[in-house]
């Protein structure tokens, strides 16, 4: 009977101490993903807004992602095409180069990471390696975090909040990037919904103060790929132009346009209501091209906003041309959430090459004749604030 009594105490304890933490669990993922010598997946991507309630950008992508040691930056090589037939390459990674495709100005831009001001590489991993990154994060950091796991039907969702003074991002390691400006709330927030047959991650979600990315698997084979078949330049266009980066920025620069009549344009507001830049009849237009997915274009609304209220229409006319998105929603979402009044068009196909401009926000002020007198990249808020109002006094 002691016996008996003895081995039912054993057992109840036993049970007791081999239930999974939230911490055992993740460390099961993470050996999962860290078995992943290759994969190929389609995933559909999402840019958010925060507070909106539609995407401001949404696509699906084919990825081919190989483990490779020797990277100390991601772990691993990749290629990202528009479909799986592979006909278009979009962005790949080597370990030694990243290349991205403009197919606007048909060239092939390569990124040997010779900038030495960068201290890390700026490379977004693929989704499994990205997810790996997370989760190592959790299992080791000594950061101000919190950690909720909750039990879904076929999931386990799991949702990381880091309250550092700093925003968290993942390029392989995790790097502290400090916020845009004063108003910005540094927390950073990682979701993952985490398959419990596969215990493989199917979904993430990243959500900052300035916006949120969300990537789905739809569809993947894992380790299945041939890693001798990489081969990332036999993937570039062959009537396309290769330029290394440091080049680029010299073929892309605004400045260009310095003294030159400015590129005449008719482009529609979110009414869909057309504005030609002939018409415009001030002696002084600020155009700032700009980017609904950027933070320090979000900074400057109220600066600009109040500049276009300091001067009169016939000193002063400013005009915004947004870039990145034409979904009539988001643009209308934008407009409203950010409470500003003056002009705010969608780009052509044509006017970011036509204006040289490859990085946002960008500020060209332009005399009566449309003649470009002025170039500015970036906002540093109030110094660029100033820089801008100097211009506009010497000018009427």
């Amino acid at each position: 009977m002691k016996r008996i009594t003895f081995l039912i105490i054993l057992a109840f304890l036993s049970s007791c101490s081999t239930k999974p933490t939230t911490k055992d669990f993740l460390s099961e993922v993470l050996t999962n993903l860290e078995g992943i010598e290759s994969v190929s997946y389609i995933s559909k991507e999402e840019g958010w807004l925060p507070s909106d309630t539609v995407p401001s950008i949404t696509f699906s992508q084919y990825t081919e992602s190989y483990r490779n040691p020797s990277d100390s930056t991601i772990g691993s090589k990749f290629l990202k095409f528009d479909t799986k037939d592979k006909k278009h390459l979009k962005v790949g990674y080597d370990g030694e180069m990243q290349v991205s495709i403009n197919d606007e100005s048909k060239f092939v831009v390569q990124d040997k990471f010779d900038n030495k001001k960068m201290t890390f590489r700026v490379v977004i991993a693929p989704f499994y390696n990205y997810n790996e990154s997370i989760i190592r994060y959790i299992l080791n950091n000594n950061d101000s975090t919190s950690l909720i796991k909750e039990d879904l039907d076929d999931e386990i969702h799991i949702k990381l909040t880091i309250n550092e003074d700093n925003f968290v991002e993942f390029f392989g390691k995790p790097e502290y990037l400090p916020p845009y400006s004063e108003l910005d709330d540094p927390t950073s927030i990682y979701e993952i919904w985490i398959d419990k047959k596969t215990k493989l991650p199917t979904k993430v979600r990243r959500e900052m103060s300035h916006d949120i990315t969300v990537s789905k698997i739809l569809d993947y084979d894992i380790n299945k790929l041939d890693k001798d078949k990489f081969n990332m330049t036999n993937h570039y266009p062959n009537d396309y132009a290769v330029f290394e980066l440091n080049q680029l920025k010299n073929f892309k620069d605004p400045q260009v346009l310095l003294g030159k009549k400015a590129p005449d344009w008719i482009l529609e507001n979110d009414k869909k209501q057309s504005v030609s830049l002939s018409e415009l009849n001030s002696k002084v237009v600020l155009l700032q091209f700009t980017s609904v997915t950027c933070a320090p274009c979000k900074k400057s609304i109220p600066y600009l906003e109040k500049l276009s209220k300091d001067y009169p229409k016939n000193d002063f006319d400013l005009v915004a041309i947004e870039c990145s998105s034409d979904n009539l929603r988001v643009i209308d979402n934008y407009i409203h959430k950010n409470n500003f009044n003056y002009k705010f068009l969608m780009s052509s196909k044509d006017i970011m090459k036509d204006y040289s401009v490859s990085m946002f926000p960008v500020f060209f002020i332009l005399d009566e004749n449309k003649t470009v007198k002025k170039v500015i990249r970036g906002f540093g808020g109030k110094i660029t604030d100033q820089e801008i109002r100097n211009e506009i006094e010497n000018m009427i």
